[in-house]
């Protein structure tokens, strides 16, 4: 079914909105957090990823692309690989810390068990101001964890926490949804591109 005259319209306008978010990225700053991961993956370190929604898919789909994606045509097997987890894919270890505790807990203590100084934190997040994703950046900080953020809006209270931030310039949330999803992407083929080509 053809979309209408309106629905066309719409269409376009989200796109044009979305092309103008992306152009303006700043990609200075995604260099930067692409040579974060380059040397936590020659030194051996865990990358984790937190986020809530729309950004815990986000989270979901960027561990699996750092743990395969970026190895693809290696052709080695026994290459070395990313050492990634997402901390939004336990359902049941989140849903037990939320109703023991509190769900402002569900990222902070999973990381508590498993992270080591040197690790990396990637979280992900429009707002920058969820309490969860908040708690997991202040504990990375004083676990000596390296805090990558992918944020939109002003980045709230995680650009102020965070080692690195890469803020999508925009308040609507599809727009910085879309664009940590191309931040994703541009992120993984630098890796593999440095990494191996």
């Amino acid at each position: 079914m053809a979309l209408t005259p309106t629905s066309r319209v719409d269409a376009l306008d989200y796109i044009h909105g979305l092309r103008s978010v992306l152009e303006s990225l700043p990609l200075g700053d995604l260099d930067a957090a692409v040579e974060c991961l380059r040397a936590a993956y020659t030194r051996g370190s865990q990358v984790f990823l937190v986020g809530n929604g729309g950004s815990a898919s986000t989270a979901s789909h960027m561990a699996c692309d750092l743990a395969k994606t970026v190895m693809l045509g290696t052709g080695d097997v026994w290459a070395k690989r990313f050492r990634v987890v997402s901390l939004t894919d336990n359902v049941a270890l989140m849903t037990a810390w939320a109703n023991d505790t509190s769900y402002a807990n569900v990222f902070a203590e999973q990381l508590r068990n498993i992270a080591n100084a040197g690790d990396i934190l990637i979280a992900i997040s429009v707002s920058g101001n969820s309490p969860n994703i908040v708690q997991a950046v202040s504990l990375a900080r004083r676990m000596a964890i390296t805090t990558i953020s992918l944020l939109g809006c002003d980045g709230g209270t995680v650009r102020k926490l965070s080692d690195l931030c890469v803020v999508v310039n925009s308040t609507d949330y599809g727009y910085v949804e879309d664009a940590h999803l191309v931040l994703n992407h541009l992120i993984t083929s630098h890796l593999k591109a440095r990494l191996f080509e």
